[in-house]
């Protein structure tokens, strides 16, 4: 169905897509380009939010560089819009720069798209070839494709850990058992969040800012912490507005006087304080954990989550069947006695273990990087 020329610059669209990796949320993450005579005459990606979308910004490329785009060929690596929000329909862009054919990735799963900008172009009398390169769109895009189709975020467990799978000592020791590289590594998974979410139970053990740092990024991620009964010391530097980003602290059911004084102390230092408890029998009071991603969805339009917690919230997490994505840094050393990877029951069983699929591993460095879905994507 695609010629070779097609895979490449539909690939080199998806080049442009990769670089508002850290800019467009919570919009996807989308490139262009436009191609006339077997020659590039514009590309573009998509902008911070309210800026302009991946083919505007190809459209007025090819404009700036001399070029009509009248019968040429794009190829984009999400459908194109074809509703007014912040900017106006990409579709309209296209039909009046009269483009021959427009090569797509992948359907929108926004509702107020999912088929229809396509369905616009054909009108206009434009060919459109929908599903190159689709699986690597979606893979630019798994947190807006599950907030659009599920209403929750794509959640990543980022965890650091020894061969043995330990990442603390039994005193809580747990920097650092990766490389620097490491490290640095992921703060790009941190810098390409909407949201880096922890427990109280790091904070008050390592003290992080939880913001993304050594990436070239204009976009600190929003801060989450899951503090049940809001033990959060005041001097935490999770809590500090200058590093960039906003935190928001999440508590279950504490007592009210506690929970009005500790609000207004941390609302004067810019935190915003949420409850949401879980009211199910056993919970004592604690976070509801499923609801907080449904909030962070729903309400303020966050595409991915990226857990760095300690082994009781990581545990939860998991049993609580919230996390999509094991993002796991291993460093050549045996620790011995130590913290495990998550708190969870004994198993008398195997056929009881819970499975995840190997979808990518790479050395960062001295350690060895492992990605893991716990669910694939379709092809």
């Amino acid at each position: 169905m695609y010629s070779n020329f097609d895979f490449e610059y539909m690939n080199t669209a998806l080049a442009e897509a990769k670089k508002s990796l850290f800019i467009s949320n919570p919009n996807p993450r989308v490139g262009c380009v436009l191609v006339k005579d077997e020659q590039i005459i514009g590309r573009g990606f998509t902008q911070a939010v309210g800026g302009d979308h991946a083919e505007i910004v190809a459209l007025k490329d090819a404009v700036q560089k001399g070029h009509d785009a009248a019968g040429a060929n794009a190829y984009v690596t999400l459908e194109p819009c074809c509703h007014q929000g912040r900017t106006p329909p990409c579709t309209d862009s296209l039909i009046k720069a009269k483009v021959k054919t427009v090569f797509v990735a992948m359907q929108d799963p926004n509702p107020l798209v999912a088929g229809k900008g396509l369905e616009l172009l054909r009108q206009a009398g434009i060919e459109v070839r929908c599903g190159l390169l689709e699986k690597e769109s979606k893979e630019l895009n798994l947190g807006f494709i599950k907030r659009m189709s599920q209403g929750l975020p794509w959640v990543r467990l980022k965890i650091a850990t020894s061969l043995d799978g330990k990442t603390a000592l039994n005193n809580g020791t747990s920097q650092w058992i990766t490389s620097t590289d490491a490290r640095l590594d992921g703060h790009h998974w941190r810098a390409q969040a909407c949201c880096i979410l922890t427990g109280i139970g790091t904070v008050k053990e390592d003290n992080p800012q939880l913001n993304a740092r050594g990436i070239n990024t204009t976009r600190q991620p929003l801060r989450v912490l899951i503090d049940s009964f809001l033990e959060v010391p005041l001097d935490a530097k999770i809590l500090d507005q200058s590093i960039g980003g906003h935190t928001i602290v999440i508590c279950g059911n504490v007592d009210p006087v506690h929970f009005e004084k500790t609000k207004k102390i941390l609302s004067d230092k810019n935190v915003t304080v949420l409850q949401i408890p879980d009211h199910s029998p056993g919970s004592k009071g604690k976070v509801d954990l499923p609801a907080v991603f449904k909030y962070l969805a729903e309400k303020l339009h966050i595409n991915e989550v990226h857990v760095e917690a300690g082994f009781k919230l990581n545990g939860s997490l998991i049993r609580e069947s919230c996390v999509d994505e094991l993002l796991i840094y291993m460093a050549p050393r045996l620790i011995g006695e130590g913290l495990g990877i998550a708190n969870l029951s004994e198993l008398q069983s195997l056929d009881k273990t819970i499975d995840w699929t190997l979808v990518d591993h790479t050395s960062i460095g001295n350690d060895l990087r492992l990605r893991l879905y716990k669910t694939l994507l379709e092809n």
